[in-house]
């Protein structure tokens, strides 16, 4: 499916004009989603949505995307330092290791890059599988973010396997996750999810952008939105956003959106 930018406008090139249907290469989006910065810490957040607002068709995110969305997605994951994913989304989109393909890879080597991205997850219970392809089949040890509580069975087990860091007492502290994640030398995290994650990275100001793609669909009321808010925290300030770029594939738009302050 090509992928037509129709916001902001593309500059006119030697070759003659530049409209809105010309379709957008791999390097395109590369340059358009790229940070002119890679050291400065950057936290990018990735969703779609139907058109009414749902999050998920029949409990999954893949009935609402489509070969454009899932084109973005894997080179969001080619500029990341680190993919950030609750453990629920692992589990409910059945994760498997990260581990970019080869022409990714090369990708970012040629650039300097480690081949793969770590993966990190997120998880107050550690309820994952030591065993499952996340740890076991990955290219880079992963990281699971937790808490001083979380039960000491499950991360000793964890710990095999991964990175086990605590953020916080007996909840995850968002700031400590981020600033966890950037003393490891990951200052650019690409989130993909899920609601719950979302809602509190959100509430604790941490979003620089948001990647929406919106899905030329109606789900009918009965899926999440994108965030959740947590239980027991206060109602946040509305975070002024600006619109970045829109692209067109199809009747499908995506759009990215990002803080004044992360520009």
């Amino acid at each position: 499916m090509p992928i037509a930018q129709l916001h902001p406008a593309r500059p006119v090139g030697d070759g003659g004009a530049s409209g809105p249907q010309d379709a957008l290469t791999d390097a395109d989006l590369l340059d358009l989603y790229a940070r002119p910065d890679r050291r400065t810490p950057f936290l990018r957040v990735n969703f779609v949505a139907s058109v009414d607002g749902s999050a998920t068709a029949e409990g999954l995110t893949a009935a609402l995307g489509g070969p454009a969305d899932l084109r973005v997605f894997d080179l969001l994951r080619r500029l990341a330092d680190v993919v950030l994913v609750a453990a629920g989304t692992v589990r409910s989109e059945g994760y498997g290791a990260m581990r970019l393909p080869d022409e990714a890879a090369r990708w970012r080597v040629e650039r300097g890059l480690p081949p793969h991205p770590v993966f990190a997850v997120v998880s107050g219970s550690l309820d994952l599988d030591p065993a499952s392809d996340v740890f076991a089949k990955a290219p880079v040890r992963p990281i699971v973010l937790t808490h001083d509580a979380a039960d000491p069975a499950r991360r000793a087990a964890l710990s095999e396997v991964a990175d086990v860091v605590s953020c916080g007492a007996t909840t995850i502290d968002q700031e400590s996750l981020v600033a966890a994640l950037v003393a490891r030398g990951l200052p650019q995290i690409h989130c993909e999810g899920g609601p719950g994650l979302l809602g509190a990275l959100v509430a604790a100001d941490l979003v620089d952008a948001l990647c929406l793609t919106i899905s030329p669909a109606l789900e009918g009321g009965a899926g999440p939105r994108i965030d959740r808010a947590p239980e027991g925290v206060p109602p946040v300030d509305l975070q002024e956003l600006r619109l970045d770029h829109v692209l067109l594939a199809g009747d499908m738009l995506l759009t990215q959106y990002s803080r004044p302050h992360a520009r």
